[in-house]
């Protein structure tokens, strides 16, 4: 905030238009009101309400916890054909896919067709993004079968397995929706895009190896996830491998990466590749029913209980020996499934030109997955691959979902005995075909040419899924990211400011060679917030500057250094071990016989130096609005006082009194 009339400073005796204003000063709780707001509630999600009646408003409040409120009325058929269709793909893939990450989750196969009909029913009604399809996924999948199988052996107790999976799915749903409805979903930033890139390709490459015991028709396999103990245990029961089952599954497995191939080459035949893991248990199942090949070693489905969703809210384990492991696994999995289902609902928003509600996502996979934990359903999300077909087969709304799960409902009431004889080597065909196109070569490649340290976050989460376990590969990625942060906050960078030629514009010297040096003064500029964290770094790294600077000058033997301007512009906060260093700095300066200056500090700073008395010690005659201000003043008084070592900067007249800016 500037003042109108021009600032006249006694110390120099230059007039500038400008001076840098204290900012008004605000009660304690309304400052503290607004810095909740900035963090809780950026999108201000509350201003629909004002000025509004109490009708409106309740109806307001309805349509933000319930969408479809919102966009029903102006639902129209033509969106509906659009959505039928989709519908009807999606569940194409759906049911394929829901039995074979069940089978993942090394649960029963009909939870996969549970969980492809509630929770998209849910969503329907609560999720803001027009374009995802719900449903299980591969990895929180895996996660599941690794870290409730360290407790509890699924083929052992089956019945305490299934419960505590239940149970998992309901602690994720809570905590999924408390993040929601606490307006803290930039926790999931902290899962930076690299640590994604490398987390979600060694899932799939783990996810990939597991199948192998599909793939060779093993009937023992290990529980681990870590490549060594995957290929100990496949290369010890080379006498059990059946090639008859290596041969279908090869087989299928060329069928459905043929068909991905062609619907990527030619995108209007998407509905080729969508349609192929369907395609792909048929084609099994009659082959599997017409040569009695569940008799030679190839492994089938069984029978699959035919009806809707039984109730299992009785059946939530709170009281189990094994509830902090089952807590741990919810919310992992919670976390894993809700960072990538918002992920992938904001990709396909951005296409569509929409925005949608972080924290309303994550209030609808909550509420989703805790009605799925009372109704047989594990864990869901929108993976990538469903949304996809989801999107290209051209869907309007979340009525897609709605459609998806009818037809998955019909499957349920008529359709199960029909996959008896669903080879199990077919269900890992697909799963291999799906974890295929989650390995991003192309963005592991990218981050290499951007941001080394962002491939090696990648790499290393990559490493730590696929050599040690999953837990693992995670905690690493996060604790890489999270480092990172800590260095960049611990260790700003601070710069060496020049002048380009023939203007009052004062650039980095390192970017902008041509940049001219002002000599007799030194301009550095901060580039981060001044925290507790690096006041220590950035004292001793100014007073560094200094040195070399002072060398520098001795050795080329041109005008002594007589002021230091500290350009404040990026330093956007600062805190009382920042005002400290300031005051060091302050006073070694005053030690070498050097005058400090400021230049531009925010509003924020200046409230923090008016409090600490720090704003009188360096005199407000010495605070400047812009570089140019503070380099005038000093060339000023170096062209005032010593005239003899004074070289004109190019900027100044030939006038004693600086021109005002």
């Amino acid at each position: 905030m500037a003042n109108s009339d021009p600032a006249v400073f006694p110390s120099t005796n230059v007039e500038f238009p400008h001076r840098v204003a204290l900012p008004p000063k605000q009660p304690f709780v309304k400052s503290l009101k607004s810095s909740l707001k900035e963090t809780f509630f950026p999108d201000d999600p509350l201003r629909q309400f004002k000025n509004q009646t109490p009708t409106k408003k309740l109806l307001l409040g309805f349509q933000y916890f319930l969408p479809i409120l919102e966009w029903a009325p102006r639902y129209t058929f033509s969106f509906f054909k659009s959505d039928l269709i989709s519908g009807i793909t999606i569940a194409s893939l759906a049911i394929p896919q829901g039995i074979s990450y069940a089978k993942l989750a090394n649960l029963p196969p009909i939870l996969g067709l549970y969980s492809s009909f509630i929770p998209p029913l849910v969503y329907a009604m609560m999720g803001s993004s027009r374009d995802l399809a719900v449903g299980t996924v591969a990895v929180a999948s895996l996660l599941t079968a690794s870290m409730l199988g360290e407790v509890v052996h699924a083929g052992e107790n089956p019945t305490e397995y299934l419960y505590l999976a239940f149970t998992a799915t309901f602690f994720a749903g809570v905590f999924q929706a408390s993040l929601g409805f606490l307006r803290l979903g930039f926790i999931v930033d902290f899962l930076s895009h690299a640590t994604i890139v490398g987390f979600m390709a060694g899932a799939a490459t783990v996810v990939i190896l597991q199948q192998l015991k599909g793939i060779l028709g093993l009937e023992h396999f290990t529980h681990g996830t870590d490549i060594m103990s995957v290929m100990r245990s496949v290369f010890t029961q080379v006498d059990e491998w059946r090639w008859e089952s290596g041969v279908l599954g090869c087989c299928f497995l060329f069928f459905l990466l043929l068909t991905r191939f062609f619907s990527k080459k030619r995108p209007k035949f998407f509905w080729i590749a969508a349609m192929a893991p369907l395609t792909s248990v048929i084609l099994g199942s009659l082959l599997v029913y017409f040569t009695h090949a569940e008799k030679h070693g190839v492994q089938v489905i069984g029978n699959l209980k035919k009806g809707l969703n039984p109730l299992s809210i009785t059946h939530l384990a709170f009281g189990s020996p094994h509830l902090m492991a089952t807590i741990k696994t919810g919310i992992i999995t919670g976390i894993i499934a809700m960072a990538e289902g918002v992920a992938v609902g904001r990709s396909f928003a951005m296409f569509k030109n929409y925005h949608i509600d972080g924290n309303k996502e994550m209030i609808a996979f909550g509420m989703m997955n805790i009605a799925g934990s009372f109704t047989s359903c594990y864990l869901t999300t929108g993976p990538f691959s469903r949304s996809a077909v989801n999107f290209n087969a051209g869907c309007k709304t979340a009525v897609s979902n709605i459609v998806m799960a009818v037809a998955v409902m019909i499957t349920l009431l008529f359709l199960t005995p029909l996959f008896h004889y669903t080879p199990l080597v077919v269900l890992s065909s697909i799963i291999i075909s799906a974890m295929l196109g989650i390995i991003d070569y192309n963005a592991a490649v990218h981050l290499w040419k951007v941001d080394k340290f962002d491939f090696i976050v990648c790499i290393s989460a990559f490493l730590g899924v696929v050599f040690a376990s999953i837990e693992i590969g995670l905690i690493l990625a996060v604790s890489l990211s999270m480092l990172r942060v800590i260095l960049f906050i611990a260790r700003p960078r601070t710069f060496v400011l020049g002048n380009i030629s023939n203007s009052m514009v004062y650039r980095n010297v390192e970017q902008y060679p041509v940049a001219n040096s002002v000599p007799g003064v030194l301009i550095l500029q901060i580039d981060a917030p001044i925290y507790f964290a690096n006041s220590g770094y950035l004292r001793e790294r100014i007073s560094r500057w200094i040195d070399e600077e002072e060398e520098k000058i001795r050795l080329s033997g041109e005008t002594s250094l007589q002021y230091v301007i500290l350009d404040l512009s990026p330093v956007g906060s600062i805190d009382t071990s920042g005002i400290s260093m300031l005051e060091e700095v302050k006073k070694n300066a005053d030690r070498r016989g050097l005058k400090l200056l400021l230049a531009n500090p925010g509003s924020e700073v200046m409230k923090k130096l008016d409090k600490s008395d720090l704003l009188e010690e360096i005199g407000q005659e010495w605070i400047y609005l812009t570089v140019g201000d503070a380099v005038g003043a000093c060339n000023f008084m170096l062209h005032t006082y010593k005239p003899t070592s004074l070289v004109v900067d190019p900027v100044m007249t030939s006038e004693p009194r600086v021109d005002s800016v």
